[in-house]
């Protein structure tokens, strides 16, 4: 017995000496110096880990938040003896140490290291913890990252630090973010009863998925108290209310976008059909020509003219639309003009005419998809509510497409070219017997539609893959708006464009895509039997006969 006891006393002073580095982490304070806490994330138990990242962001210090992307990266080791925390970086093919948090060079990685690892939970708290230090970042855009971070891992003590950065910003879209965030951790992490309260009624101000997640969760808590049940269900009916409102807007906006879409590919057919009455199946290749047009220019501007990239867009409209205007009058030259009168025979040339302008592109561009990047401009969005976002690149293409209707309309009301089309399409005897030269004006307007289509290439370069089928997708929605709008009458396509889009819109989400176009199909043959000369028929004796 008194051989063993010094033993047990020689064995205590170690292991209580183990403990107490173990343990000591836990009571890392945020007044500690810096050096101190990012010493203290080499602790064994992720429990230390944790205590050891929340003071880190309890700081305030921007410096801590490098050292926290280390560790989120899996680049922070500690030196085996002295757990010393180090950042392992790659340097010449060899591994290297650096001071975590001052970034000075410690050397090659001779000695025996090992990596600090984190779990899925102490994930989540840095990425809060990283959102809460750059909230006072100079850049709006990592400080609106920043407070959506934090609102997606609220922690108590990024409370006080969020209400400073939002006393002092000034950025209307970033007070929106930490607004929420502040909302958000009141209800969670709130102390009393009258705080969580508090926020939950604020959280109905925000119309957004992820708060109305947030609202369900509390209130299907069973922990909550009735109170806090009671207005979390309030809150989320409201929420509930409004979402739905921003869907039936959003679902208005991406139907007036496909309508400009289909606006833009059926405009060029409603003239050369509604003039010569030619169904021309070519029309689709139109479009594409105009999307590999763009393709194009955009790849010139790059190898010669890369600082004027932004600028390439500009130049492809109307290149575009000479490239579909020159094909157009070829193909009217060179094809339909011994065709009038047959338009079975019209029908089949045009098709087979498609084919071979297909093959012919894909021998000169290959058969995959080409990329066609989107100018600055064109890219992102503009976000309404966080429920609420409308894409650059379709708005410019609703204005591009209004533009174009505008113009054609002023080019056939107040010009001889567009007097001597009207004339042609109300009655083509009479234009002739008059003077007006109609196998040219037939040549012209050909032109001019296929230019259009050829322009419409350009819009959907922006938001469709440019491919050889890429005009095969719109050629029968095109017939049907034509059809459905009034042959020839450019405010009837206007009208069946945007009518067939939206409708197809807000039947989609019921039906699905498939079926919506069936139904829509079905109902413009049903408005066909009724009004065979769509919604704003022509006026003209040769029409009306």
């Amino acid at each position: 017995m008194s051989r063993r006891r010094p033993t047990a006393r020689r064995c205590l002073g170690p292991i209580v000496l183990l403990l107490a580095l173990c343990f000591s982490p836990l009571t890392v304070h945020a007044d500690e110096p810096l050096e101190t806490l990012v010493q203290a994330l080499a602790a064994k138990g992720f429990k230390a880990k944790t205590k050891a990242v929340e003071a880190l962001a309890a700081s305030g210090d921007a410096a801590a938040a490098p050292v926290l992307e280390a560790l989120l990266a899996g680049k922070l080791h500690y030196v085996k003896k002295g757990r010393r925390v180090v950042r392992i970086e790659k340097r010449d093919g060899a591994k290297a140490m650096f001071d975590p948090l001052a970034g000075t060079d410690l050397g090659p990685a001779k000695r025996k290291t090992k990596k600090i690892t984190i779990n899925n939970k102490l994930r989540r708290t840095i990425r809060g913890a990283l959102g809460a230090l750059t909230l006072l970042s100079p850049s709006p855009t990592v400080r609106r990252d920043a407070a959506r971070a934090v609102f997606r891992s609220p922690r108590a003590d990024s409370l006080p630090l969020l209400e400073k950065a939002l006393a002092k910003e000034l950025d209307d879209a970033v007070a929106h973010e930490m607004r929420r965030a502040i909302a958000a951790l009141r209800l969670t992490a709130g102390e009393d009863l009258d705080v969580r309260l508090a926020g939950a009624h604020a959280l109905a101000d925000f119309p957004d998925p992820q708060v109305r997640d947030l609202l369900a969760r509390i209130a299907n808590d069973a922990a909550t108290p009735a109170a806090l049940k009671a207005a979390s269900e309030e809150g989320l009916a409201a929420l509930n209310r409004r979402l739905e409102l921003l869907s039936l807007i959003q679902n208005l906006f991406q139907g007036i976008s496909l309508g400009s879409v289909l606006l833009l590919a059926a405009i060029g057919l409603a003239i050369t059909f509604g003039v010569m009455g030619v169904i021309n199946m070519a029309h689709g290749e139109m479009v594409m020509l105009g999307a590999y047009t763009t393709f194009v220019v955009q790849q010139l501007f790059r190898e010669h003219l890369p600082a004027w990239d932004a600028y390439s867009l500009a130049v492809a409209i109307p290149a575009a639309f000479l490239v579909g205007g020159l094909f157009g009058i070829a193909i009217e030259r060179g094809i339909i003009r011994w065709l009038y009168g047959r338009p079975l025979e019209t029908l089949l040339a045009t098709w087979g005419l498609s084919l071979i302008l297909q093959q012919l592109v894909r021998t000169l561009f290959g058969p995959t998809n080409r990329e066609v990047a989107n100018p600055e401009w064109m890219s992102g969005a503009l976000e309404i509510t966080g429920g609420l976002a409308f894409t650059w690149n379709r708005i410019w293409i609703i204005v591009f497409a209004l533009a174009v209707i505008l113009a054609l309309t002023a080019l056939m009301r107040w010009t001889r070219f567009g007097l001597d089309m009207r004339a042609v399409t109300q009655n083509r005897r009479m234009a002739g017997a008059v003077g007006i030269r109609s196998g040219m004006v037939d040549a012209l307007t050909f032109g001019l539609g296929s230019g259009i289509a050829g322009m419409a290439g350009v819009a959907l370069s922006q938001i469709d893959n440019v491919s050889p089928n890429l005009g095969q997708g719109y050629i029968i929605d095109s017939f049907l708006v034509v059809v459905f709008g009034g042959v020839g009458n450019l405010w009837g396509t206007l009208v069946g464009a945007l009518s067939l889009g939206i409708a197809n819109k807000f039947l989609e989400p019921w039906a699905g895509a498939v079926l919506a176009k069936i139904l829509i199909l079905v109902a413009v043959i049903l408005f066909i039997q009724k009004r065979p000369r769509g919604l704003f028929a022509l006026k003209g004796r040769a029409v009306e006969n």
